[in-house]
């Protein structure tokens, strides 16, 4: 076994590319500029005007949704991307389409 090939099996080349990763952060950490905790800066702000606060209720009816679209988005791209050239491809716009309702009536609904 080369050297060459024991630095380029997987755990190996991990290792090391978390260590050169870990060496730009810190590096980077060192080079930025120090925060300074004052007044505003670490309050939520947009176009001028200061927002309040706003606890997101996370329960399962939003994680349901949220996993239905990302699903429903997934498997479309999965099938528009197995599509056979040829006179078939005028049905996987029919597809795109009825998706495309699908994701209207989930956000709407919701």
């Amino acid at each position: 076994m080369h050297a060459i090939d024991v630095l380029l099996s997987p755990p190996i080349a991990f290792l090391i590319f978390l260590g050169l990763s870990y060496a730009i952060y810190g590096l980077g950490s060192v080079l930025a500029p120090k925060l300074k905790k004052t007044g505003g800066k670490l309050k939520t702000y947009a176009c001028g005007e200061d927002i309040p606060g706003v606890k997101l209720q996370w329960g399962y009816r939003l994680f349901f949704f949220i996993a239905l679209f990302f699903t429903m988005m997934h498997v479309a791209v999965l099938v528009m991307a197995t599509v056979p050239s040829g006179t078939i491809v005028f049905f996987s716009l029919i597809y795109l389409v009825m998706i495309f309702l699908s994701v209207v009536a989930l956000i709407t609904r919701s």
